[in-house]
């Protein structure tokens, strides 16, 4: 049953792809490539947790001990190397056999069986299951043994061709199908899907839908279970038709297997079949080969024959794809040659009018050519005799501002150097007294204090403060008048900055690096920044104009 239902999806109409914006499916192929991009790192974590398993091994001593450390190693194995797993159940049903567990032996074979039979080898799952005991054995196991029958004969069913025996084992599988539903408990894997399995068969999509609501909320999101719920889920949605719900479950069923390292998918290539079916044979290239090279490193027949077809289809639409562009190809270039051969007769066509209609006008256009000449050259000398005059004026006024400004700079620069000489020289002498009267302790108090440079920090900034308003008495007001009311800054003191005026003053000034203003105030630029930034929110205008405005005030 569930092979004819997945043979149904990959053979039904794939319109409903075409429906999902191109957006979301660009969104999903990234998040599908980033996560095969860590592939290899999902390996390696799934085999440190194997070889910890494999070490915990070698500590146990007891048989029951062995057996539980096998099982793990099993369950670790699965979805991962198909081999590898069989070999740690053999080793289970081998300790099950010496413990005289005959219920651990029947799950162990059972689970062999399902194992055998999920890699194409049919025979060898009969076989086994032939060869089981299941009389004093607990409900569990005898549940596994009927699922593997169920598992054997649906696989058989879907692969046979002959019409007798596709019934025969049809009609196995679902006896089998109905003792596994009455013995294992209703909420375990197995029950879940078969149950979904048939409802989706019968066409009950309601009733399929509930069972997997119930089914998702056995399993941790994002597990190596999540996946298999995950693509019955995208199942559910493709019956419906609902297209956006389809591929997100299709991609959550894709992510779990990668980022969880199985590397028997089955969500991976029915993603590469919607892509190839919508056109994207580039992608649906990429993920195939993904999911082929996983499988074969799973070691399962099964899902190559299953990738085989779809492998084939790819080339043979990368063929009838290449042959569509060359002649796509062939057929521009013809189109271009003739375009260019009809602009080609056009050119020579409006040369030779082009020719015709210049002598003709020659004797006309001489005179109007002369007086336009005349006209645009005097036209010309008065705009750029305008032009030179705004410039010259403009130029005058910077000059004559910078000149006020650097004349009264450069005079209180004068004066404060030569206070700082004169500050300088007492504070040497004090020193060399304080050191003649070998003063050290008070010296040394002294020297390590900061009070000195604070003070001279706010004489500077008294300054600066002083100077600058006397330049522009009405900064503050302007200042503010280009802010909204909540954020506007008024000094405490008369004729006084406050520090985030006090920046803005020095951009006034031409000083615009954050780096240099911070030198100058002795704060960190990123100090300098946040203040830049706060006050610029709270421009009335355009904060990325502010500052210009503020050159300008």
């Amino acid at each position: 049953m569930k092979k004819l239902l997945l043979l149904f999806i990959l053979h039904s109409s794939f319109f409903t792809l075409q429906i999902c914006g191109q957006r979301n499916l660009s969104d999903y192929c990234r998040q599908i490539d980033e996560a095969i991009a860590h592939s290899q790192d999902y390996v390696a974590a799934r085999e440190q947790k194997i070889g910890q398993a494999r070490h915990a091994l070698t500590l146990e001593t007891t048989p029951r001990g062995k057996y539980q450390q096998n099982y793990q190693l099993y369950e670790l194995y699965k979805p991962f190397v198909s081999d590898s797993a069989m070999y740690f159940l053999r080793q289970c049903i081998s300790l099950a056999d010496k413990m005289g567990d005959q219920s651990s032996a029947v799950r162990c074979r059972s689970l062999l069986a399902i194992r055998c039979s999920n890699i194409g080898m049919y025979d060898e799952a009969l076989n086994i299951l032939d060869s089981i005991n299941v009389y004093h054995i607990d409900t569990v196991s005898i549940g596994t043994y009927y699922e593997a029958y169920n598992n054997v004969y649906s696989e058989l069913a879907y692969y046979t061709r002959l019409d007798n025996m596709h019934q025969y084992y049809n009609a196995q599988s679902s006896h089998y199908e109905q003792l596994m539903l009455a013995t294992l408990p209703p909420t375990s894997e197995s029950c879940f899907l078969r149950r979904e399995q048939r409802a989706q068969a019968e066409g009950n999509l309601g009733e399929a839908m509930k069972i997997n609501d119930e089914w998702m909320k056995t399993v941790e999101p994002g597990s190596h279970p999540y996946a298999l719920v995950a693509l019955y889920r995208y199942i559910e949605y493709k019956l419906r038709g609902d297209s956006t719900q389809m591929m997100h479950w299709l991609v959550e069923s894709v992510l779990a297997d990668i980022r969880n390292a199985s590397m028997d998918q089955g969500s991976m290539w029915e993603l590469a079949n919607e892509l190839m079916l919508n056109g994207d044979i580039d992608k649906a290239s990429s993920y195939i080969s993904f999911t082929s090279d996983c499988a074969n490193r799973y070691g399962s027949r099964q899902r190559n024959w299953q990738i085989a077809p779809l492998l084939a289809t790819i080339a043979k639409n990368y063929k009838a794809q290449s042959e569509r562009n060359t002649a796509q190809l062939w057929v521009a270039l013809v189109v271009i040659s003739i375009l260019l051969l009809l602009l080609l007769g056009v050119l020579l066509f409006l040369h030779r009018r082009n020719k015709q209609l210049a002598t003709a006008r020659n004797a006309l256009k001489e005179s109007n050519d002369e007086l336009a000449t005349a006209n645009r050259q005097l036209a010309e000398q008065t705009q750029e005799l305008s032009a030179l005059n705004s410039q010259l004026s403009s130029l005058n006024a910077q000059l004559s501002e910078s000149n006020r400004v650097k004349e009264e700079y450069i005079g209180r620069f004068m004066s404060l150097c030569s206070q700082y000489i004169d500050k300088l020289d007492n504070y040497r002498k004090m020193v060399n007294k304080k050191m003649k009267n070998k003063e050290l302790e008070d010296l040394f108090h002294i020297s390590k204090s900061t009070e000195l440079k604070e003070k001279e920090l706010e004489e500077l900034f008294l300054n600066f403060d002083s100077v600058f308003l006397h330049l522009f008495p009405n900064f503050v007001n302007d200042f503010n008048a280009l802010l909204l009311p909540e954020v506007r800054i008024q000094p405490k003191e008369e004729n006084r900055l406050t520090t985030e005026i006090r920046i803005f003053a020095l951009i006034r000034l031409g000083i615009e690096d954050s780096s240099k203003i911070a030198e100058f105030l002795h704060y960190s630029v990123n100090t300098i920044y946040n203040y830049r930034a706060r006050i610029k929110n709270g421009a009335i205008g355009n904060r990325e104009q502010f500052e210009r405005q503020i050159k300008t005030l």
